[in-house]
């Protein structure tokens, strides 16, 4: 009898941890969606809209703002790679935080906010600030 209780009471947790990690999710999707949409638009891009892709919006706005080569988006796709997988997935870390420094850079704000990509609060803070201020 006391078993089926508590299946259900871990059930039930189980089940309230996946909303209120879902309702996060789909808050910070959102705030970086307009986040990236608004530095997208300071940079005059021509479509700021690419910001609402998921996973990879922000750095194709990163990507198109810092105005570099293209070929660092073949190690997105090395990261599918067995056994070196990783390696392309750090190098490709790498490009992302100098796309974002010269996305910083392009609408006049400080480069090095980008290396705050590694303290994620911060960053988004310095998202927000680079989207929204007047400057």
């Amino acid at each position: 009898m006391y078993e089926n209780l508590a299946n259900g009471g871990i059930f039930a947790l189980i089940a309230g941890m996946i909303f209120v990690t879902s309702i996060i999710f789909i808050g910070l999707y959102i705030y970086m969606g307009f986040a990236f949409m608004a530095i997208a638009k300071k940079a005059k891009l021509k479509s700021p809209g690419l910001a609402w892709i998921p996973s990879v919006g922000p750095l194709i706005i990163a990507f198109q703002t810092s105005k570099m080569h293209w070929w660092p988006w073949l190690l997105l796709v090395g990261t599918l790679i067995p056994v070196i997988g990783f390696i392309f997935s750090i190098a490709f870390g790498v490009f992302s935080i100098i796309w974002m420094w010269k996305m910083f850079e392009a609408i006049k704000k400080p480069g090095w906010w980008a290396i705050f990509v590694l303290i994620f609060p911060v960053w988004l803070a310095l998202i927000g600030v680079a989207a929204w201020s007047k400057e």
